[in-house]
């Protein structure tokens, strides 16, 4: 039988659209009709190998088919040959891993790699460096499992309150009464890490070159920014001290900018104090209460402290301004008190230069109040003990104060 190229092209395209017994029975069934010398044939025109041909044929012939086992074939998967390899990586890992640091994801992060792995299989498990997969085997089961390599991390979780949302609401409601209220002037107060100064660097770029101490040794001295930020205004303040910031510093550069500014504000009559609430700083900090009722009295203002949530003290608008001293100082080398406040002089907030001094009065720690004295300022205070939020009764005395000024009356 000739073989023209149509029924080449017919009997490759149904043959194509065939798979297993069937594939192997119409190609089978073609040769036979083909004739005398079919299976060469087809083998040189066709290209269908003979061996195929000859197995259907024989399925023909006996009418059995042969069932094909594909996934008999090839090497057996890793868990397979080892049915206890997974559990045992498991045991070992489990001791040496710790969940996400922020507990963001479910993963555990792991401090083996896969090699140490592998080898403490074959220590500790009694297997045979033969019969284990490769290193590389290894790291696609641990991932497989769940452990993924991680540097450390340093950050705390992050948390919210139960309040967090009623008191970034209530935030919010204070801080549109200021911004519509000429008597109400909004404050923003945060203090920046402690600067190192010494020959460090700050991981920063500069156009010269610049060389620094291989390693951070201890520092000859150490700075700490603490910063006033009117946010209507774009104004920020910096007072730098090498002493702790305490509650009576906080205090102090307060009045102090007030001091100096308040001929500016004669219309106001309130200053709404945003702060994060910090160890030095928080409503139940007595020496802090104590401090701020007598600000209070003494410039005859009122005051309502108003205080961001843990874990969310970014929200806090001069918290942005550290972003820019810190790429506009991490170039250089700060080697110098007075280099660090020079730095600071020349940064700029929205094109303007912040006003920038020193401070170096040294402030003790630990002043502290007895529940006697605390209990007398409590009664010069407000705190929001209550707050009615869809019909829910909210306590944010702890985060929302009011301190009132009262005039005294003079005895003549």
């Amino acid at each position: 039988m000739k073989l023209t190229d149509s029924l080449k092209t017919l009997f490759q395209e149904t043959a194509k659209q065939l798979k297993g017994s069937e594939h192997r029975r119409y190609i089978a069934q073609t040769v036979k009709e083909l004739g005398k010398g079919g299976q060469r044939l087809a083998e040189r025109e066709l290209g269908w190998d003979r061996n195929l041909i000859r197995k259907g044929k024989r399925e023909v012939e006996s009418g059995i088919i042969c069932v094909d086992a594909f996934n008999l074939r090839g090497r057996k998967s890793t868990e397979e040959r080892l049915p206890n390899l997974l559990t045992d990586i498991k045991s070992l890992v489990d001791g040496q891993s710790q969940t996400d640091p922020k507990f963001q994801t479910n993963r555990l992060y792991t401090r083996l790699s896969a090699a140490e792995v592998r080898r403490q299989l074959i220590a500790q498990k009694g297997y045979s460096t033969e019969e284990l997969p490769s290193a590389e085997t290894i790291r696609t089961r641990l991932n497989r499992l769940g452990y993924f390599p991680s540097k450390v991390g340093k950050t705390k979780p992050q948390k919210k309150l139960p309040l967090t949302d009623a008191i970034f609401d209530q935030l919010a409601i204070e801080n549109e009464k200021a911004e519509a209220d000429p008597t109400i002037l909004r404050l923003s107060l945060d203090a920046k890490a402690v600067v190192k100064v010494g020959n460090f660097s700050r991981d920063g770029k500069n156009r010269v070159d610049t060389q620094a101490c291989d390693h951070d040794f201890k520092p000859s001295s150490g700075v700490t920014p603490y910063g006033i930020f009117l946010p209507e205004l774009d104004e920020l303040f910096l007072y730098f001290t090498t002493s702790k910031v305490t509650s009576d510093f906080i205090v102090d550069m307060l009045a102090a900018w007030w001091s100096e500014n308040r001929h500016r504000f004669s219309l106001v009559k309130t200053l709404l104090l945003n702060q994060d609430n910090g160890p030095e700083n928080h409503s139940r900090r007595t020496q802090f209460m104590k401090r701020v009722v007598d600000f209070a009295q003494t410039h005859q203002l009122n005051l309502r402290l108003a205080y961001y949530p843990p874990y969310h003290s970014k929200y806090n608008p001069i918290e942005r301004t550290w972003g820019i001293l810190e790429n506009h100082w991490n170039g250089s080398i700060l080697d110098e008190i007075n280099t660090v406040v020079k730095f600071a002089q020349t940064m700029t907030w929205k094109g303007v230069h912040p006003v920038v001094k020193l401070v170096t009065e040294t402030y003790k720690t630990g002043v502290k109040l007895t529940k006697q004295a605390m209990a007398e300022v409590e009664n010069q205070i407000q705190r929001m003990t209550y707050l009615e939020v869809n019909g829910k009764q909210l306590d944010l005395g702890k985060w929302f104060v009011d301190i009132l000024y009262v005039p005294t009356l003079k005895l003549e």
